[in-house]
């Protein structure tokens, strides 16, 4: 299904005049955006318009509201972040695939974050008295831990302030999986490159990849972040949360179960593993994307910029051409990661270190909305017992019938 739809479309599928889709527009239930091919017309959200239409089924009852709004098509929650049009993602109206060929990370912040002056990743001066031998995913999530213990909350607190903190928590990320400080100017993906000894060819490749991944729209991950930051918790307490769901082998972590392919490939063979897969009828991770049925552009950016080793290319060429489906995002990290001879976990360090752009710019936005995600509960446990009171009430109850027969029977004896 297309992402945006027509004016004409989008009456036609709920039953109403054109008038009551302005209507809806205008209320925030459907999402619009000008028609890119013609500035006078706009489009509609095709997920908001078919939401609508199951509402329209199933009634208001609470409890069905309750279910839908979190085991449906998406949570409801708006953002003027990411979206998607045409089979691609968009930063705030920006083509993602576009930005990716000259964009920086810290460019892509201060538009995510939608800063008035740009951002910057500063690096601490004694490089958080890291190691080699500390460095890495545990040492990320441990320094996030560390400064949420001590964060103070985000509420009351300007988005300028929020933006410096943001700045210093992605460096914290960066500098925990090796990026090295070299001077206050130096891009992040330049700091990466040179902790994980590459020159200005791998550095470009590894700024392309990051611009790519930097945000999602509403993932777990995401949707996670926003409810620690609707709580008014810290900021590094947000990003932590959102880092921990994001580190799921079905989300970020992905691209730990493509590698582990690969290192099969490696050993056995490009042959020899699709074919153990498909006899197998195991799903080969990495192809294939929902939200992408003709292909992940992401991928496609990012692989037509490398050259993966033969037998990696080789192996994703006889995957697609067997099963039909296209690379994700997850195996262009992968084969990056294999073609630079990256850190065996740099492509979920990759990954995580941009995702926190993303992270942040939600937890910003969520706490601009001013409420508490609460979502209900749909209780399908066993039956209620009665409170204490309750059964008392009740055995006195019980108490005062059994007199009352015993009386009555005694009247029948008399009246007898």
């Amino acid at each position: 299904m297309r992402n945006w739809i027509t004016l004409a479309e989008a009456a036609r599928q709920l039953g109403v005049q054109a008038q009551t889709v302005y209507a809806y527009a205008s209320r925030g239930n459907i999402a619009v955006m000008p028609d890119p091919h013609d500035p006078r017309k706009s489009l509609y959200r095709a997920d908001d318009v078919a939401r609508l239409c199951r509402k329209k089924q199933v009634g208001r009852k609470r409890e069905a509201l309750a279910a839908g709004t979190i085991f449906g098509s998406e949570p409801c929650i708006y953002s003027g972040i990411t979206t998607f049009a045409k089979g691609r993602p968009y930063y705030r109206g920006r083509d993602t695939i576009r930005l990716a060929e000259h964009a920086t990370l810290e460019d892509v912040a201060t538009l995510l974050w939608n800063a008035r002056a740009p951002i910057v990743f500063p690096f601490e001066s004694a490089d958080l008295a890291l190691h080699g031998e500390t460095r890495g995913r545990q040492c990320a999530f441990t320094s996030l831990a560390a400064l949420t213990a001590n964060g103070h909350s985000t509420l009351g607190r300007t988005d300028a302030a929020l933006h410096v903190e943001a700045g210093q928590l992605v460096a914290t990320v960066a500098q925990a999986f090796g990026a090295r400080s070299d001077n206050a100017g130096t891009p992040l993906h330049e700091r990466l490159a040179l902790g994980w000894g590459q020159k200005a060819d791998g550095a470009a490749l590894i700024r392309k990849a990051m611009v790519l991944v930097a945000d999602h729209e509403i993932t777990s991950s995401a949707f996670a972040a926003r409810i620690t930051a609707s709580t008014g918790a810290s900021l590094p307490g947000c990003l932590l949360t959102g880092l921990s769901t994001f580190s799921g082998p079905l989300h970020g972590d992905a691209s730990g179960r493509v590698r582990a392919v690969f290192d099969d490939v490696n050993r056995l063979g490009a042959e020899h593993v699709v074919t153990h897969h498909l006899q197998s009828a195991i799903p080969i991770p990495g192809f294939g994307h929902h939200l992408y049925p003709d292909g992940d552009p992401r991928a496609t950016a990012l692989l037509d910029a490398i050259e993966p080793p033969g037998e990696l290319a080789a192996f994703i060429a006889k995957v697609e051409k067997l099963t039909g489906l296209k690379p994700n995002i997850d195996v262009a990290l992968a084969a990056l990661a294999a073609q630079l001879n990256l850190p065996r976990d740099a492509a979920f360090a990759l990954f995580a270190t941009a995702r926190c752009i993303g992270l942040l710019a939600h937890c910003i936005e969520q706490l601009r909305v001013g409420k508490v995600i609460r979502p209900r509960g749909r209780y399908t446990g066993p039956a209620l017992e009665e409170p204490a009171a309750e059964r008392a009430i009740q055995g006195d109850a019980d108490a005062i019938d059994e007199q009352m027969l015993q009386k009555n029977r005694l009247f029948k004896a008399v009246d007898g």
